[in-house]
Protein backbone atom coordinates (compact mmCIF):
# COMPACT_ATOMS: atom_id res chain seq x y z
CA UNK A 1 0.00 0.00 0.00
CA UNK A 2 1.36 3.37 -1.26
CA UNK A 3 1.57 6.66 1.47
CA UNK A 4 -1.69 8.29 -0.06
CA UNK A 5 -4.98 9.19 0.90
CA UNK A 6 -7.10 9.86 -2.42
CA UNK A 7 -10.54 10.15 -0.50
CA UNK A 8 -11.77 11.50 2.91
CA UNK A 9 -15.58 10.63 3.52
CA UNK A 10 -17.04 12.40 6.44
CA UNK A 11 -20.28 10.79 8.00
CA UNK A 12 -22.84 13.85 8.67
CA UNK A 13 -26.29 13.82 9.99
CA UNK A 14 -28.20 15.94 7.34
CA UNK A 15 -26.42 15.97 3.55
CA UNK A 16 -28.35 18.94 2.67
CA UNK A 17 -27.49 21.17 5.32
CA UNK A 18 -23.82 20.00 5.41
CA UNK A 19 -23.53 20.81 1.79
CA UNK A 20 -24.90 24.31 2.42
CA UNK A 21 -22.29 24.31 5.33
CA UNK A 22 -19.51 23.54 2.58
CA UNK A 23 -20.67 25.36 -0.58
CA UNK A 24 -22.63 28.29 0.67
CA UNK A 25 -20.36 28.88 4.29
CA UNK A 26 -17.36 28.05 3.39
CA UNK A 27 -17.15 28.83 -0.49
CA UNK A 28 -16.38 25.28 -1.51
CA UNK A 29 -17.15 24.08 -5.19
CA UNK A 30 -19.15 21.37 -5.74
CA UNK A 31 -21.77 19.76 -8.02
CA UNK A 32 -23.95 19.37 -5.28
CA UNK A 33 -25.77 15.98 -4.18
CA UNK A 34 -25.00 13.17 -6.45
CA UNK A 35 -26.15 9.62 -6.53
CA UNK A 36 -29.60 10.28 -5.87
CA UNK A 37 -30.07 7.64 -8.62
CA UNK A 38 -28.90 5.09 -5.85
CA UNK A 39 -31.15 3.55 -2.52
CA UNK A 40 -28.98 4.80 -0.27
CA UNK A 41 -26.43 6.32 -2.92
CA UNK A 42 -26.67 10.45 -2.17
CA UNK A 43 -23.50 12.09 -1.27
CA UNK A 44 -21.42 14.93 -2.08
CA UNK A 45 -18.01 15.34 -3.57
CA UNK A 46 -15.54 18.24 -3.29
CA UNK A 47 -12.33 18.03 -5.70
CA UNK A 48 -9.49 19.47 -3.72
CA UNK A 49 -5.32 20.00 -4.82
CA UNK A 50 -3.43 17.25 -6.29
CA UNK A 51 -6.49 14.91 -7.12
CA UNK A 52 -7.77 14.14 -3.73
CA UNK A 53 -11.39 14.31 -2.79
CA UNK A 54 -13.80 15.44 0.23
CA UNK A 55 -17.09 13.47 0.42
CA UNK A 56 -19.99 13.40 2.54
CA UNK A 57 -22.21 10.91 3.37
CA UNK A 58 -24.84 10.13 5.52
CA UNK A 59 -24.23 8.65 8.79
CA UNK A 60 -27.13 6.51 8.57
CA UNK A 61 -25.46 5.40 4.46
CA UNK A 62 -21.99 5.09 5.76
CA UNK A 63 -23.07 2.44 8.36
CA UNK A 64 -24.90 0.14 5.77
CA UNK A 65 -22.62 0.55 3.12
CA UNK A 66 -19.84 -0.70 5.23
CA UNK A 67 -22.47 -3.03 7.11
CA UNK A 68 -20.79 -1.41 11.03
CA UNK A 69 -23.28 -0.63 12.80
CA UNK A 70 -24.56 3.53 13.18
CA UNK A 71 -21.97 4.71 16.03
CA UNK A 72 -22.34 7.71 18.80
CA UNK A 73 -20.28 10.25 17.42
CA UNK A 74 -17.25 11.63 19.11
CA UNK A 75 -15.22 14.64 18.27
CA UNK A 76 -12.10 13.29 19.44
CA UNK A 77 -11.27 11.01 17.03
CA UNK A 78 -9.33 12.74 14.71
CA UNK A 79 -8.97 16.19 13.17
CA UNK A 80 -8.92 17.37 10.21
CA UNK A 81 -5.95 20.13 9.39
CA UNK A 82 -6.02 22.84 7.30
CA UNK A 83 -2.90 24.87 6.20
CA UNK A 84 -2.58 28.49 5.44
CA UNK A 85 0.72 30.40 4.81
CA UNK A 86 -0.17 33.54 7.40
CA UNK A 87 -1.93 34.17 11.15
CA UNK A 88 -4.27 36.70 9.43
CA UNK A 89 -5.48 33.46 7.22
CA UNK A 90 -6.35 31.67 10.47
CA UNK A 91 -8.84 34.48 11.93
CA UNK A 92 -10.47 34.66 8.36
CA UNK A 93 -11.06 31.74 8.06
CA UNK A 94 -12.14 30.79 12.08
CA UNK A 95 -14.72 33.99 11.71
CA UNK A 96 -15.76 32.09 8.24
CA UNK A 97 -16.68 29.08 9.06
CA UNK A 98 -18.22 30.83 12.96
CA UNK A 99 -20.35 32.83 10.24
CA UNK A 100 -21.66 29.61 8.26
CA UNK A 101 -22.69 27.86 11.49
CA UNK A 102 -19.21 26.06 13.19
CA UNK A 103 -18.84 26.38 16.70
CA UNK A 104 -15.28 27.66 17.48
CA UNK A 105 -13.76 25.14 20.43
CA UNK A 106 -10.62 27.04 20.25
CA UNK A 107 -9.69 30.90 19.28
CA UNK A 108 -7.22 31.33 16.79
CA UNK A 109 -4.19 31.97 19.10
CA UNK A 110 -0.18 31.09 19.26
CA UNK A 111 0.68 27.26 19.70
CA UNK A 112 2.43 25.64 22.20
CA UNK A 113 4.76 24.42 19.49
CA UNK A 114 5.81 28.18 17.59
CA UNK A 115 2.72 28.25 15.31
CA UNK A 116 -0.84 29.58 15.03
CA UNK A 117 -3.79 28.06 15.01
CA UNK A 118 -7.49 27.66 16.43
CA UNK A 119 -10.21 24.19 15.96
CA UNK A 120 -13.69 24.67 14.86
CA UNK A 121 -16.65 22.05 14.78
CA UNK A 122 -17.82 21.51 11.68
CA UNK A 123 -22.09 21.80 12.06
CA UNK A 124 -21.66 17.67 12.43
CA UNK A 125 -19.21 17.85 15.27
CA UNK A 126 -15.99 16.89 13.27
CA UNK A 127 -13.17 18.92 14.42
CA UNK A 128 -10.66 21.09 11.90
CA UNK A 129 -7.94 22.78 13.02
CA UNK A 130 -7.07 25.94 11.26
CA UNK A 131 -2.44 26.11 11.49
CA UNK A 132 -0.16 28.59 9.87
CA UNK A 133 3.06 26.45 10.46
CA UNK A 134 6.04 28.72 9.44
CA UNK A 135 7.97 25.97 8.41
CA UNK A 136 5.16 25.01 5.70
CA UNK A 137 4.40 26.79 2.77
CA UNK A 138 0.54 25.86 1.16
CA UNK A 139 0.72 26.18 -2.20
CA UNK A 140 -2.37 27.89 -3.60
Amino acid sequence: MKQRINILTLGVTDLKKSLTFFRDGLGWKTQGIIGTEFENGETVVFELNNGMLFSLYERRNLAWDSGIAQQSESTTEFSIGYLVNNKEEVKIIMDQAEKAGAKIIKPAQKTFWGGYGGYFQDIDGHLWEIIHNPAFTVEE
